[in-house]
């Protein structure tokens, strides 16, 4: 079973990419979803983050996440200690869950793949391209913040045209290409693959 990388900057569509697949019958794993819920339920990921975050990293239990966010967007060496805190954990779950998998090929859905190394155990990377003003417009829309908020969020992401060189495959989603034929066109692609490769 090939494992397939699912990358791209914030906005650019990612998880609308992963659905499509996910429609295919390619079972998906959402890192960035998987990493906020071990966040709220490791133990001993919780007591590092509140060691190195402070007590308001949790309310009534539950993952701070505007204040965690307050302090990683703002600073990226918070940002770096908190990736190296939670990576670790992210990634093993995301291999145990690959474990319990059956099909041609799964996909994982991450936006630090390369920043965490996670693409080192994988047989290829999909990234989702989009143009920056779309992908700003998209995530004020979605998460209901500022061009300024957004814009930090970008800045603490590896440049989008670096992240696009290391991937082997491109899906355009720029609101002129159709999606569905691009993802289709790569299932195909990838079954085959997966077939020559048992």
């Amino acid at each position: 079973m090939l494992k397939i990388g699912l990358t791209g900057g914030i906005g650019s569509g990612k998880s609308t990419v992963a659905k499509i697949f996910e429609t295919l019958g390619i079972p998906v794993y959402y890192a960035d979803d998987a990493a906020k819920e071990l966040m709220n339920t490791d133990a001993e990921l919780k007591k590092q983050i509140i060691k190195n975050f402070g007590t308001a990293a949790y309310t009534n239990h539950k993952l701070n996440r505007s204040y965690l966010a307050s302090i990683v967007f703002a600073d990226k060496q918070k940002l770096e200690i908190l990736n190296s805190i939670t990576h670790p954990a992210t990634i093993r779950a995301a291999n145990e869950w690959i474990a319990e998998q059956k099909g041609p090929y799964i996909i994982k859905e991450a936006a630090l793949l390369f920043e965490s190394d996670a693409h080192k155990h994988l047989d290829a990377i999909i990234g989702v391209s989009s143009p920056l003003a779309l992908r700003i417009k998209r995530v004020m829309q979605r998460d209901n913040l500022t061009e300024a908020d957004v814009q930090k969020r970008i800045n603490r992401q590896m440049d989008e045209a670096e992240k696009m060189r290391r991937c082997d495959y491109i899906i355009h989603n720029d609101e002129s290409t159709l999606l569905i034929p691009q993802v289709l066109a790569l299932d195909k692609k990838l079954r085959t693959m997966a077939t020559a490769a048992m």
